[in-house]
């Protein structure tokens, strides 16, 4: 969700579908079955909305993510806050978060659904062509036709809740998540209408 005219990849996905060498499936799933199950499902397939699902995630995205929970050396506080996610992403190492990350990016994602069709319906509107009145441009840009993401740089959204988008999206507006100066200045153009319109869309994504 940056600049329409920004290149993406067709082949973005397969970039990021093989672990990185070095990395420990098998320790990822242990970790995820001891730290993220309660929220987020041993498979990354969170059965509760307010959590997002991780399966299928871009493990560098996944990686950045958790670090920006951890306040890092030389800085007074986490890049992304949220108090719950930090006591978890202070228990796992960089080895540890490196497998976790895998892990969940080797699983198979349980899609969410849209379930207000007429919300989705304006919510492609914006996702595909961004509202040009308002300085808001394409999510296509950055996160491609089918929300595939950009593997470390921009997330996979297809098939995320709504509910999870719509706060997330509320929060950059808001300022309290600040991990993505682009995503702020985009969330500050948008209405609460907008952005529910634009999360039933991402949720059915395909």
């Amino acid at each position: 969700m940056l600049a329409a005219m920004i290149f993406f990849p067709l082949n973005a996905s397969a970039q990021d579908s093989a672990p990185a060498a070095g990395v420990d499936l098998a320790a990822g799933a242990k970790t995820a079955g001891e730290v993220c199950v309660a929220c987020h499902g041993a498979d990354g397939n969170s059965e509760l909305s307010d959590n997002p699902r991780l399966a299928g995630q871009h493990a560098g995205y996944l990686v950045k993510q958790l670090n920006d929970f951890k306040v890092q050396e030389g800085e007074e506080e986490a890049r992304r806050a949220s108090a719950m996610m930090a006591g978890f992403a202070a228990m796992l190492s960089e080895e540890d978060i490196r497998n976790v990350a895998a892990h969940f990016a080797a699983q198979k994602l349980v899609p969410a659904t849209a379930e207000n069709r007429d919300l989705a319906e304006a919510g492609r509107d914006i996702y595909r062509a961004g509202i040009a009145d308002k300085g808001v441009p394409a999510c296509t840009g950055c996160h491609g036709p089918a929300g595939a993401g950009l593997p470390t740089i921009y997330p996979r959204l297809q098939g995320q809740f709504a509910e999870y988008t719509v706060r997330e999206l509320e929060k950059f507006r808001s300022g309290e998540r600040a991990n993505s100066e682009e995503m702020k200045a985009i969330a500050e153009r948008l209405l609460d209408r907008e952005i529910e319109a634009v999360a039933q869309y991402i949720a059915g994504l395909r």
